[in-house]
């Protein structure tokens, strides 16, 4: 199976833009996987799923996602994450 394409979602991240590179990678490799670490991070994270499921419904692809930790190493110290794995629905 190939590599899952990751996208790191910061606080300041701009939802639209997030959602817009997600539509693109679900189109082209049908799953993609979201990292958010902290509050602001997840709320962007939530927003651009959001988003995303309204650009690629006009082509009949309706969005899951499941949320799962993920634990990271950031500069060396131990983070915990939240991933949202996004996949169109079978």
């Amino acid at each position: 199976m190939a590599e899952m394409e990751v996208l790191k979602v910061a606080a300041n991240s701009n939802p639209v833009a997030v959602a817009g590179a997600l539509a693109a990678i679900i189109r082209d490799k049908g799953s993609a996987e979201l990292q958010a670490i902290g509050a602001g991070a997840v709320n962007q994270a939530v927003k651009a799923i959001a988003i995303a499921r309204g650009y690629v419904a006009p082509s009949g692809i309706d969005l899951v996602c499941v949320p799962a930790f993920s634990d990271v190493e950031i500069e060396g110290e131990e983070r915990t994450a939240i991933k949202f794995l996004v996949k169109a629905r079978d």
